[in-house]
């Protein structure tokens, strides 16, 4: 990490500036061997923790405080709340950050809540919200229950081979909507204080699809189901009920929670204390000291976190230090590779029930969750672990042929891989009334096969038909502008930066027209700084693909591309010395900007460890490239 690698200036700044990276870094592993970077989201996390506090009879002056606090410190000038740093206004978010402030003490009449309520209307009123806010202003008295789309508990009973069931939806949306159908079942009222009839704009009721079209057959479905929740079979509901909590409670994880992320989290505590279980019972009170875990506290402000990302987020740091010349046994990569070893997923979780003789293998994405052991996580954990000089290789190598097995048997039918499931292709799911939250399936993407590939071709599966499939299937995904879509991460930039490296690795000459394409794309959005910046309105408006502020994850992206292409040319150059120039002097990046997709369009993440790991790995690479 010699600042004397080479004798050109932008590379004597890149050494510099990966010395300074790469140190800052090492500073933040914790002692137990991980990394974690804050997992940044919006004020519905925090709005909907005040909310379920209340619906608990648990909430408390001093937090809720707190958490009004920050909700206010996040509010735009113009009195809306949007979803992503320098986005636009957003109303579900809107209308849940002034329903929470309401339940903390701030009165209608003060200034900001009249700008944000003023806002809601111009926006439609809290009649154009999304289902899961109604569901929540449902569940305090806001809204009525025969206005939320039905949800019966009798869907847990659909086998797996029936359309609609369960297991259809994507690991994130099963989770949530198991729980919901006990609460929606109870359609519980606990009444606040308040009304909120100065957010809504008298919108008409929402129009009624043909019945030509699913979702029109859905809608009239929904009416049916409506009409059998007002006299349900109860022999059926009341077992339906206690099918559906025994499967909650079995995937409660070690922590206290459910899938490691805060929608079914929230929504199991909730379906289960409707059921009975007492706020003293472990699986209540487990889950509950659980969620402390995701809250951080700075100054008078407390904010929640989505999820955490301790698996990926270390995998991610192995590899930026293996790219800054770090020895294959450098005690923080040991440490860490023991942190790997040991979570080690070795239980079948839900993608069992398409795979029921396959044996588990890989990694998950959070500190605790067995049940939905990740693909994309496991392929970044093997890149991690493939080559460390550990001291007990066996253990490596067992851990690592055991995620290349599952991952095999992961592969869709279609030649790539999805996240958690796999197949699950179900597009019927998307046209159901009470799925408006996000993405609710989980298909193949670009993203993920990419980094599948690159570890296949890594640990010398070239010759293997299947990963032909996959890169075929990768090949065909690519844009007609030359990039790929990003569907974890923000966006076209993202799916591009993965898949480059990947068809190299695999053998792809870098003379081949894809590749080609993609370079050509790339340098055609290089900004006038010399950075790569995406913005996220490109989910929603082709425009908008590849452009944007420059960032240095982004720029990092980019750069992995066209190193990995071959490319020693000027854009790359100028793309180091962006990284160089805007560091900061503790070794990080500036870098407010959400670059991480939850679900493309709804929901947006800002993980904070980003702007540090992938400089590290672009500027690690651009010097090898140039030594």
């Amino acid at each position: 990490m010699s600042p004397d690698r080479n004798d050109t200036p932008t590379a004597t700044a890149a050494a510099r500036a990966l010395e300074r990276a790469s140190a800052r870094l090492l500073a933040l592993q914790d002692p137990s061997g991980w990394w974690k970077g804050e997992l940044q989201t919006n004020v519905t996390m925090d709005a909907e923790d005040m909310l379920m506090r209340e619906f608990l009879g648990i909430r408390r002056d001093a937090t809720t405080a707190q958490s009004a606090a920050w909700i206010r410190s996040q509010q735009l000038p113009s009195g809306a709340w949007n979803i992503y740093y320098g986005g636009p206004r957003n109303l579900s978010a809107t209308v849940e950050a002034y329903v929470a402030l309401r339940l903390a003490g701030d009165p209608a009449e003060a200034e900001h809540m009249k700008g944000a309520a003023e806002q809601i209307r111009a926006m439609g009123g809290v009649e154009r919200t999304r289902v899961f806010t109604r569901i929540w202003l449902s569940m305090v008295g806001l809204w009525s229950w025969d206005d939320i789309p039905a949800l019966p508990p009798e869907l847990i009973f659909l086998p797996s081979w029936c359309p609609l069931n369960i297991y259809d939806f994507g690991c994130w949306a099963r989770q949530t909507i198991v729980p919901l159908t006990i609460v929606a079942a109870h359609r519980p009222v606990r009444a606040l204080s308040f009304d909120v009839d100065e957010l809504r704009a008298g919108a008409p009721p929402r129009t009624r699809e043909s019945l030509r079209t699913w979702r029109g057959r859905f809608q009239l479905l929904d009416r049916i189901l409506h009409r059998y929740e007002r006299r349900p079979w109860q022999r059926l509901r009341q077992h339906a009920m206690r099918v559906a909590a025994e499967w909650i409670v079995r995937r409660q994880e070690a922590d206290g929670c459910w899938g490691g992320i805060q929608p079914p989290w929230v929504y199991s505590m909730m379906a289960l204390h409707l059921l009975g279980y007492p706020l003293d019972h472990p699986v209540l009170k487990q889950g509950l000291e659980g969620l402390e875990g995701f809250t951080i506290v700075e100054g008078d402000t407390r904010r929640f976190e989505a999820c955490q990302s301790p698996v990926w987020d270390t995998a991610l740091a192995m590899v930026a230090l293996r790219d800054a010349g770090f020895a294959s046994d450098h005690p923080a990569l040991l440490r860490a590779a023991r942190y790997m070893l040991d979570e080690e997923v070795r239980v079948q979780g839900d993608w069992a029930v398409k795979r029921p003789h396959l044996e588990p293998g890989g990694w998950a994405f959070e500190f605790q969750n067995d049940n939905y052991a990740d693909i994309d996580d496991t392929a970044e954990v093997v890149l991690a672990l493939d080559g460390l000089a550990h001291p007990d290789p066996a253990e490596i190598e067992g851990a690592i042929e055991r995620a290349l097995h599952w991952v095999w048997g992961m592969q869709c039918r279609d030649g790539g891989w999805g996240a958690f499931d796999v197949d699950n292709t179900q597009q019927l799911t998307r046209e159901l009334p009470f799925c408006d939250f996000g993405e609710v399936i989980d298909p193949p993407s670009a993203d993920v096969t990419a980094h599948i590939i690159e570890m296949m071709a890594r640990r010398g599966r070239g010759d293997d038909p299947r990963l032909a499939r996959a890169i075929e299937w990768l090949l065909r995904e690519q844009e007609p502008s030359g990039s790929w879509f990003g569907r974890w991460g923000a966006n076209h930039l993202y799916g591009t930066g993965a898949a480059v490296p990947a068809l190299v690795e695999a053998g792809v000459p870098r003379a081949h027209p894809a590749i080609r394409r993609a370079v050509r794309w790339l340098e055609s959005c290089q900004n006038d700084d010399g950075g790569w910046g995406e913005d996220l309105r490109s989910y929603d408006d082709p425009q908008w693909h590849g452009l944007g502020d420059s960032t240095a994850s982004q720029t990092a992206w980019a750069l992995l591309a066209l190193l990995a292409a071959g490319e020693r040319s000027r854009a790359v150059d100028r793309g180091a010395a962006w990284l160089a120039r805007t560091q900061r002097e503790d070794g990080n990046w500036n870098e407010p900007q959400f670059t991480g997709t939850g679900f493309p369009r709804d929901f947006y993440i800002n993980y904070h460890l980003y702007r540090i790991v992938f400089p590290v790995m672009a500027l690690g690479r651009y010097l090898e490239k140039r030594a």
